[in-house]
């Protein structure tokens, strides 16, 4: 008979193989992580002082793993002391992606590719891709960087695709205009004639616009010097690019072209040769410096000490408005006028104030003009917009159509009749904010399509629209306040407002006031007209501060 029974008791423990093999890739991490630290503050073989962003994240990377390792629920698990081979850290949830991101992490000390293979190669293929991760490291700094397919995940573990052979990506984000910035390397562009596939391509989306900027930048391990008596001494003085490489540049820019829904269109907007050379100061008075401020083609020095130009130039590049970048773009004669006046296509914002008339105009796609409010310069009016007071009653108030001017009758009582051919709907109702229009204003076509609120059709003067353009890439709601209630009665506008940033027109002193609470910054009008660019600067500053 026996005499004792035993008493089981069942507990729950968490100290299982796979959780002390999770624990041991988390200390396998850190050793790895701290061995890497040490490597990167060694100071017997470095000559550059040390990427600080990067020490800093692999320190944080560091801390929290030891973080989670001082976990209540990782004290609890014991300590790895054999192989594991278990399906639950390859399938189950949590586990696989645990196991997989250790994998991937500890691949990366052996990356993979052509490009990483240990033999003699081209020096001039060097430089076209130190170019292209150094042109990304600047970006990186200023702006964010959302993805890349330089480095790859395969199951042999970090692959790099970066050869002559395919292209790669990298995208970055404005940090306040939100517009998207893309480097591309050997990109093939193809044309009716032949294809291009230059070294890297610098796309710039801007706010407002369906299409891209693109510039090219060709690396060429090549540099003349100079010799004294020689053709290119003489004429350049200077050390710079080979003639030959500048003209392959003009090449780039006339080539790469696009077509949508009409004629071949020229997508790059300039072209540039990367080259070694170190003394930056004195290059910038080479004329294939110089002539990038003329034709958007030139030379630029790049090397790890000299990387303030390119740098410089690309910043200048991105913070651009569209309107600058076309206005130093090259065109073919004639060009210029036929754009400028279709830009300039009048448009005539007129009243409506009851029902009746609201229905009149609808029906009969006509607006009828009082002849005691015309003004002068009512007759160059290619369009009508209707806007609709809150009297009229019939939804909406604010400016909702507009129709191209088919035909301009006057009566014998000289009422005049604009007959359009259609009314069309604009995308959104432009909001009347607190302001009206007592008879009619004159705007533009360009400006009544871009327009979310009233005040913003009212641009008289180039300035002031070269400042609403400005800060629409910064917000989609910009007030505009004007100097009195009607809009065809103002003579000028007086302040712009954006989130909490104000910009005054201070006509009187000729300067524009930028404020946001206590920071107040003050710019010269003239320095608007000649490079408003660096004013673009001067309000992400104050907004960023």
């Amino acid at each position: 008979m026996p005499s004792k029974g035993l008493k089981i008791k069942k507990e729950l423990t968490y100290d299982t193989t796979e959780n002390r093999y999770v624990k041991w890739m988390m200390s396998r991490l850190v050793d790895k992580l701290e061995y890497l630290y040490g490597k990167l503050t060694n100071q017997k073989w470095r000559k550059v002082e040390a990427d600080q962003e990067l020490l800093d994240k692999v320190k944080d990377m560091i801390q929290k793993l030891n973080v989670k390792r001082k976990n209540p629920f990782w004290k609890e698990v014991g300590v790895l002391n054999r192989l594991v081979m278990s399906l639950v850290l390859q399938m189950a949830p949590g586990y696989r992606d645990a196991f997989q991101i250790y994998l991937t992490v500890s691949k990366g000390l052996a990356l993979q590719g052509k490009f990483c293979q240990m033999s003699v190669k081209d020096v001039a293929e060097l430089y076209e891709c130190w170019t292209f991760l150094k042109l990304g490291q600047l970006l990186r700094r200023k702006y964010i960087h959302i993805s890349q397919d330089i480095v790859k995940v395969n199951r042999d573990g970090l692959f790099v695709r970066l050869d002559t052979n395919q292209s790669a990506k990298r995208v970055f984000k404005h940090p306040v205009t939100d517009e998207k910035i893309v480097l591309m390397y050997q990109m093939v562009e193809k044309n009716p004639t032949t294809t291009q596939k230059p070294d890297s391509v610098l796309s710039i989306e801007k706010k407002g616009k369906d299409y891209s900027f693109n510039y090219v930048f060709d690396a060429k391990y090549r540099i003349d010097f100079a010799v004294e008596d020689s053709f290119y001494g003489n004429r350049y003085q200077t050390p710079g690019p080979l003639e030959e490489d500048i003209n392959t540049m003009h090449r780039y820019r006339d080539s790469i072209v696009a077509r949508q829904e009409g004629p071949y269109e020229r997508t790059a907007f300039g072209a540039y040769v990367l080259f070694p050379w170190k003394d930056e100061e004195v290059y910038q008075e080479h004329y294939f410096y110089q002539s990038i401020d003329e034709v958007n083609i030139g030379g630029l020095p790049f090397l790890p000490t000299a990387t303030n130009l390119v740098e410089q130039f690309v910043e200048r590049l991105i913070e651009k408005s569209p309107e600058e970048i076309q206005e130093e773009g090259i065109l073919p004669r004639g060009t210029r006028e036929e754009w400028i006046s279709s830009l300039d296509e009048k448009v005539l914002v007129g009243v409506v104030s009851t029902e009746e008339q609201f229905r009149r105009c609808m029906q009969e796609t006509v607006y009828v003009l009082d002849p005691e409010q015309l003004k002068t310069g009512w007759q160059e009016a290619k369009y009508v917009a209707l806007y609709v007071s809150k009297e009229a009653g019939v939804g909406r108030n604010g400016v909702r159509n507009y129709g191209q001017v088919k035909d301009v009758t006057v009566g014998e009582d000289g009422e005049v009749r604009l007959t359009v051919e259609s009314w069309v709907n604009l995308p959104d109702v432009i909001k009347p904010v607190n302001y009206g229009i007592a008879g009619y204003a004159m705007t533009t076509l360009a400006q009544l399509k871009e327009a979310k609120e009233l005040p913003e059709l009212f641009m008289k003067s180039k300035d002031e629209l070269t400042v609403w353009r400005m800060l629409r890439r910064v917000s989609d709601r910009v007030k505009v306040e004007l100097d009195a209630e009607h809009l065809d009665k103002a003579s000028g506008g007086e302040s712009y407002r954006f989130k909490d940033v104000e910009v005054r027109m201070n006509s009187e002193d000729g300067v524009i006031e930028i404020v946001k609470a206590r920071v107040q910054r003050v710019v010269e009008m003239e320095e608007l007209r000649r490079r408003p660019t660096g004013v673009f600067r001067e309000v992400l500053r104050v907004f960023e501060s």
